[in-house]
């Protein structure tokens, strides 16, 4: 059992819920003005034309995505059971999506679910908000609000041997059973601690991951300065052919 007080559990470690981090250190953490952060909500299924452009979306994904988003991060999976990914950014052009950079990434070492369970070592699929940022390196022009913090520390090794340090150095929270608007590393689940939690976006170990959604160094510093909270950025996780729904 995780104790509250434990800043960031190991990827690895028996002792980790799910996905990548999230402890009490900022268990009461709130947004930068200090207001308590609202509670993530679900999307609204919305089914727009402008959702069209982003290809490999069926119509039932597209409908997932709120119709304010302008920014779309797809993580599309190889298979079901495969940790192996590709993450793209998509950015709304008056009603037409553009296709941004997109770059190699590890998912769940045992591939997708959709009924994401703590430490069933699958990342949950669906539509996730993009709010909130940190990591154990200084901001590197981050335009989410950004915790800098050594509670993002990453010792030990991976599934597959690999080194985790410096898995942290850079995250961004998915709104997968935690409170908006607060550091990643807040423990609050909504849904109960059985539903995991602490999915991220991070950086690259060369290896799958609890639930979280890795790509390289470079390109998590490159996602942190293009995502803008004015545009209401979303992830959309899964694997291709649950995408293609």
């Amino acid at each position: 059992m995780i104790q509250r007080r434990t800043a960031v559990a190991l990827l690895a470690s028996p002792l980790l819920l799910s996905g990548c981090g999230g402890g009490a250190e900022a268990a009461q953490s709130r947004s930068d003005d200090g207001r308590a952060a609202p509670a993530a909500a679900s999307p609204t299924p919305r089914s727009s034309p402008q959702d069209q452009g982003i290809p490999g979306l069926g119509p039932k994904t597209r409908a997932a995505i709120p119709e304010r988003a302008e920014q779309v991060v797809v993580a599309s999976g190889r298979g079901k059971d495969s940790p192996v990914s590709s993450v793209t950014l998509y950015e709304r052009d008056d009603s037409t999506w553009q296709r941004g950079a997109s770059w190699p990434a590890h998912n769940g070492k045992d591939g997708w679910s959709e009924h994401h369970m703590a430490g069933d070592l699958r990342s949950p699929v669906g539509v996730y908000g993009l709010t909130d940022a940190g990591g154990l390196l200084p901001d590197p022009g981050s335009r989410l609000p950004y915790h800098h913090s050594n509670g993002f520390y990453s010792p030990g090794t991976g599934f597959e041997g690999e080194p985790l340090e410096g898995s942290f150095d850079y995250v961004v929270a998915i709104n997968y059973n935690r409170e908006a608007g607060t550091s990643p590393l807040d423990w609050t689940r909504p849904m109960g601690a059985a539903r995991g939690g602490g999915v991220w976006l991070h950086v690259d170990h060369g290896g799958p991951t609890h639930a979280c959604v890795s790509v390289a160094k470079a390109h998590m510093r490159e996602l942190l300065r293009a995502l803008d909270p004015h545009r209401h950025p979303v992830i959309v996780m899964g694997y291709a052919d649950w995408l293609a729904r």
